[in-house]
């Protein structure tokens, strides 16, 4: 059975920072571009960031360039976040995907529904 599991949200005050880690099962997702999506309430999901499958392209959002940074290691099949400087308005709960199938090499920006799916972890920056 196939699966990311997210790890590291909570509580923060505006200022701080989170790591977040998705932990992939079940197949090797080294061949697959990874990417961080959140979702505020009320509002739609928002594919913040995405590293590619190959080599460092990485791909961020206005929202959070210069903030936030994703890796990936792919001996532990694991993807991470490292979120800084957050704010109250980065609260949301945060997806792990694989959105993409293997080997992508579109656009990073290119949001999709398919392909796998963390449960998603919640991420609340208190002011």
């Amino acid at each position: 059975q196939v699966q990311l599991v997210e790890s590291g949200g909570g509580l923060v005050q505006a200022g701080g920072s989170l790591r977040l880690s998705c932990a992939a099962s079940g197949r090797s997702f080294s061949t697959y571009a990874m990417a961080w999506f959140r979702q505020a309430p009320g509002k739609e999901r928002e594919l913040i960031t995405a590293i590619a499958w190959r080599g460092s392209n990485t791909y961020y959002a206005d929202s959070v360039k210069g903030r936030f940074t994703i890796s990936r290691d792919n001996a532990k099949n694991t993807v991470y976040l490292q979120m800084n400087s957050l704010k109250p308005e980065d609260t949301a709960v945060y997806y792990c995907a694989a959105p993409w199938g293997p080997y992508y090499s579109g656009a990073l920006y290119y949001s999709t529904d398919g392909g796998y799916w963390g449960q998603g972890t919640q991420v609340t920056v208190s002011s």
